[in-house]
């Protein structure tokens, strides 16, 4: 009896350790395929000041991405206002396709009447704010004349920007086919697609070149004077919404059948702003809730460090040799440090490379004097340590991780006499090295 109690307790043991392994397996290949568990198709986390990529999950996946897509347009009417082709304060006359687009049931709109005048900034703030589809076919037809022509420099900008793995076929991210016959570009059911890489390159340079699209993407609520109505900003996130998230101040929602729903969010806290972008999560509400997990990693898991110091110098590399001057070397180091936001513990997976400028060496890799202390010699870039890709969002270079090195101090053009006391002796010194290797080789 008691060699019978041993082998069900030994069984049962054994049922025990096969269904610990079988719960936990399944947990590790999740930890190793998505750390942070994203319920959405694709997502991707950047630190807005460099662009470095911070979390990705399919980040070259091409999606759906609906009123997303706004952000190009907005980037395109803001360099219109800066290069002065168009003001805030400019009438737009409503025609009556862009009337019709504004009643038409199921569809974001604030209500524009036809033959009525809208200031571009009402246009802008009904866009950006309650995301109003007839109101960015107004904006477009005011930058590029139709919205065909519009549709034509959104993918013309797209590719100035860097972006990859996009195709824009209307400038609202409606479905073609919501767009009362008048199609600007692709077929009868096409839509805009990006993807989230290409969003979240989108969202970095409109941020970066156009700081005060935040002033109206952080709006609440909007209230539209012409008609007297408040409409709620569709990003939930914002102070005071249902999924308020501190820090938070922009940037675009977006949702069709097809895409999904969709987020591209920012926040800055204490100064450092982050951009993370999630497609096609599950629900209106999975998209919010998606983007805290994000960004409640990026505040708690990555902070900016200093990788190198003000005057770092190379190791081996910390002088380089100097012709015609009173010194023979120069010390030379980092003019600035280099910063970076990265993850909790990678600060020490960086390497310092130098690059001198072969235009300012001889050919013997020598600095001529005069050198003057603060002159530009090169400079420092990090490398990884074990030679992987940095993630800069736009950046294949590497711009935002280098910092010129400079001479460290003066190093005097020796005068004439000194120079030609040096060109005896080195000739003495020649003559003598030729006469003792003669004089040896006859030994």
């Amino acid at each position: 009896m008691n060699y019978y109690r041993k082998v069900l307790l030994f069984v049962a043991m054994l049922i025990v350790c096969f269904a610990s392994v079988s719960t936990v397996i399944p947990n590790v290949a999740k930890a190793e395929g998505d750390p942070l568990g994203i319920n959405a198709e694709a997502a991707i986390l950047l630190d807005a000041k460099t662009g470095k990529i911070l979390y990705q999950k399919n980040p070259d996946k091409v999606l759906g991405v609906a009123s997303m897509s706004k952000m190009m347009t907005e980037y395109l009417v803001l360099e219109a206002i800066h290069n002065k082709k168009i003001t805030w304060n400019q009438k737009v006359m409503i025609n009556e396709y862009v009337h019709k687009l504004s009643a038409a049931p199921d569809l974001s709109n604030v209500g524009l009447t036809q033959g009525e005048e809208y200031t571009v900034k009402e246009l802008y703030q009904a866009m950006a704010i309650f995301s109003g589809n007839a109101a960015t076919v107004a904006l477009a037809e005011t930058v590029a004349g139709t919205e065909k022509n519009f549709v034509a420099l959104m993918n013309k900008k797209a590719g100035e920007l860097g972006l990859k793995d996009y195709n824009f076929v209307n400038a609202s991210g409606l479905n073609n086919e919501s767009l009362l016959g008048n199609i600007p570009a692709g077929g009868p059911n096409e839509e805009n697609v990006m993807s989230a890489r290409a969003t979240a390159t989108l969202a970095y340079r409109l941020i970066k070149d156009y700081p005060e699209v935040i002033e109206t993407a952080k709006t609440p609520k909007l209230h539209f004077e012409k008609d007297g109505r408040d409409y709620p900003n569709f990003n939930w996130m914002l102070p005071g919404l249902i999924f308020e998230y501190k820090g938070v101040d922009g940037l675009k929602t977006g949702s069709t059948d097809f895409a999904g729903y969709c987020f591209t969010a920012t926040a800055e806290r204490n100064g450092q702003r982050f951009i993370s972008v999630v497609m096609k999560a599950s629900s209106k509400d999975a998209r919010f809730t998606e983007t805290r997990k994000i960004l409640d990693y990026a505040f708690n898991n990555t902070g900016e460090e200093q990788i190198l110091p003000k005057h770092y110098q190379v190791k081996g590399q910390k002088s380089l040799p100097v012709v015609k001057g009173k010194g023979d070397k120069v010390k030379i180091y980092t003019k600035d440090p280099i910063s970076l936001v990265v993850k909790n513990g990678e600060k020490e997976n960086y390497k310092a490379v130098l690059v001198l400028d072969k235009k300012k060496l001889t050919k013997d890799g020598e600095l001529t004097a005069p050198v003057k202390k603060g002159d530009k010699i090169g400079y420092v870039t990090l490398e990884s340590k074990n030679g992987e890709d940095l993630g800069f969002i736009a950046d294949k270079n590497n711009k935002n991780l280098k910092v010129d090195v400079i001479a460290a101090e003066n190093v005097e053009k020796a005068n004439g006499f000194v120079l030609m006391m040096r060109g005896i002796g080195g000739f003495f010194g020649d003559v003598w090295g030729s006469v003792s290797s003669a004089v040896k080789g006859l030994f």
